[in-house]
């Protein structure tokens, strides 16, 4: 499997649980360092830097390629920047030279990084299998256009919003996937837990997990959210406890930790952080910027599920 973008593991540590050999592409040295001490095999370098032919033949390729906010309000220059973005990703689909960047910044255009590695593999006759995308809601646009490229290439694919803590993950967190098997239909996940908050209808699915699930610390506590609600600073959001956690994000150790009397307890670990990523509570992290590492990463259950996903047929009605 090759995994772009890899991160400290999200996507590949699931793959390599789950008996796919496994190798990253990951720019961040001290991510790197994570990653290899996780026993994960990683090449430090820029994804754009590279080709299929530095690399061993993989069936599967999984990417979470940052992505700026092509918000759809305001001034309407995410729009313009979506359509450009678009617009370069079918001319790619098709084989054509490609115009300058169109005013589209550095970053803006990594999103269209698997899409090259995906064409090029299929044009040197060695085409992925299977394909899982993962990023922010406001990706969708982008796999939703990925969508309709592979399809004309031969795959099946199935692309939307899931939740996190569908998953089993003890968070609410919402990403937008993709998932494509060139050889089998494929759908995504069907979520296995409850949605937060609970909604009817969910009865049948297993419970939501919870912090205290996943965190051994001896007594209830509440999380106060490092962000204001409407934008008052004042007005922290508040998870007990015996609810998920609020979005996993690189500043997690700055939200206060309180017990029942209201009293300041130590903030979370990155261990504690991590295993509200799904993590294994020993995973080593390493180096610095070890918060914005686990904020970025694509949560392990999820990761496993979309991996599952995309390399098992999925059932066909009769």
């Amino acid at each position: 499997m090759h995994a772009l973008f890899a991160g400290p593991g999200g996507l590949d540590h699931p793959a390599h649980t789950l008996g796919h050999p496994t190798l990253g592409i990951e720019l961040d040295p001290h991510t790197v360092a994570t990653r290899r001490n996780a026993g994960l095999p990683t090449i430090n370098a820029d994804v754009r830097h590279l080709t299929i032919h530095d690399l061993p033949e993989a069936t599967t390729l999984t990417a979470g390629p940052p992505c700026q906010t092509y918000s759809v309000a305001g001034t309407g220059t995410g729009r313009t920047a979506l359509t450009a973005l678009l617009h370069r990703a079918r001319a790619m689909a098709a084989r054509r030279t490609l115009s300058p960047a169109d005013g589209l910044d550095e970053r803006s255009l990594l999103v269209l990084e698997p899409l090259r590695w995906i064409l090029d593999a299929a044009d040197e006759g060695r085409p992925y299998r299977a394909i899982v995308l993962e990023q922010v809601p406001q990706a969708l646009p982008v796999w939703q256009t990925y969508a309709e490229l592979l399809t004309t290439e031969g795959y099946s694919v199935a692309c939307g919003i899931l939740s996190a803590e569908q998953y089993g993950v003890p968070q609410t967190r919402r990403r937008a996937v993709l998932v494509a098997n060139l050889y089998d239909v494929v759908a995504l996940p069907a979520p296995t837990h409850r949605r937060w908050p609970p909604r009817p209808g969910d009865e049948h699915l297993l419970p939501t997990v919870a912090m205290a699930d996943v965190l051994d610390r001896g007594e209830d506590f509440t999380v106060v959210s490092n962000y204001g609600t409407g934008g008052d600073p004042k007005a922290r959001g508040r998870r007990h406890s015996s609810e998920p956690a609020f979005t996993v994000t690189g500043k997690v150790s700055r939200n206060r930790v309180l017990d029942a009397d209201g009293r300041d307890l130590p903030r979370f670990t990155h261990a504690e952080a991590g295993a509200l990523q799904g993590f294994p509570a020993n995973y080593p992290w390493t180096g610095r910027d070890i918060p914005q590492q686990i904020g970025n990463a694509c949560p392990v259950p999820l990761g496993a599920a979309l991996i599952h996903a995309a390399t098992t047929p999925a059932a066909v009605p009769a």
